[in-house]
Formats: structure tokens, C-alpha cells, sequence
């Protein structure tokens, strides 16, 4: 069972949005310091996001492993994790 990421939505929908208005800034050629800063805030947006989306994970998945007993699957999810500090933490 896969914990409930639906409440991310509502940010997700945010960043399409802003994303959306770096499209028009380009089309409307802005000052490129102006959108970066635009790419800024959606980067800082979706890091956000992904950080709750962890910490969702390690609440609910991660925990329930922790609390399964069973040796393997609690050795998988220290590995899972591993990888996941290793792909996001740069």
C-alpha cells in the first residue's frame, strides 16, 4: 500500500503554473536575469515538494518496514534510502 501523496497537488499545480508564465517571459522576451529568477522559484517550489514526498515516504513506507521485523525488507528500505540521498542530494 502506497501512502497518499494526492495533498502535493495543489503545489504541483502551482509550479505548472509558473512554469507556464517562464514560457510566456520568454515568448515576450524578458530580461534574462527576470527569468531566471522565475526558474529559481520553481526549482525551490519543486525541491519543497520532493522533500515532502520523502518525508511521507519515511513516515509511512520506510516506518512500516522499520516496524515489520522482517530483516530483509527493513535491509531494502536502508538501501532504497541510500540511493534515494545519493540521485536527490545533489
Amino acid at each position: 500500500v502506497h501512502p497518499e501523496c494526492s495533498k502535493q497537488l495543489p503545489s504541483l499545480n502551482r509550479v505548472a503554473g509558473q512554469l507556464e508564465g517562464v514560457k510566456r517571459m520568454i515568448e515576450e522576451q524578458r530580461y534574462c536575469p527576470e527569468i531566471l529568477a522565475q526558474l529559481r522559484a520553481v526549482r525551490a517550489a519543486v525541491n519543497t515538494i520532493e522533500a515532502d514526498i520523502l518525508a511521507t515516504h519515511i513516515d509511512s513506507c520506510v516506518a512500516r518496514a522499520m516496524e515489520s521485523g522482517d530483516g530483509a525488507e527493513k535491509a531494502g528500505k536502508l538501501v532504497e534510502l541510500k540511493e534515494l540521498y545519493r540521485r536527490f542530494n545533489n
